[in-house]
């Protein structure tokens, strides 16, 4: 059974940093992705990180957002630097594409102004 448990959110002032981490369980996936959903909009990939390392971002966080992956512990980070209140969602990991049943929780990041 697939598991993804996402940490690290908080609130932030503008400007700000911080770390999401994603603990994946039950299976190994080529790709991982990070998401995150605003209320009112559709779910929107952030990040992916491939398991030989290749990075992908949405153009709103290149240079501002780091993604990487620690294959031994089978944990996917998401480093955030200089947020924004449009930043401002909850943040998902799951594999990309996504699998549809193995959405965790999600961790809430709110960045204020």
């Amino acid at each position: 059974q697939v598991q993804l448990v996402e940490s690290g959110g908080g609130l932030v002032q503008a400007g700000g940093s911080l770390r999401l981490s994603c603990a994946a369980s039950g299976t190994i996936f080529v790709t991982m992705g990070w998401y995150r959903q605003i209320p009112g909009n559709d779910r929107e990939l952030v990040s992916s990180i491939s398991l030989r390392g290749d990075e992908r971002y949405a153009d709103s966080v290149k240079g501002r957002f780091t993604v990487s992956r620690d294959k031994a512990k089978n944990t996917v980070y998401l480093q955030m630097n200089r947020l924004k209140p449009e930043d401002t969602g909850l943040y998902y990991c799951n594999s990309h594409p996504p699998m549809k049943n193995s959405w965790g929780q999600g961790t809430q990041v709110t960045v204020s102004s």
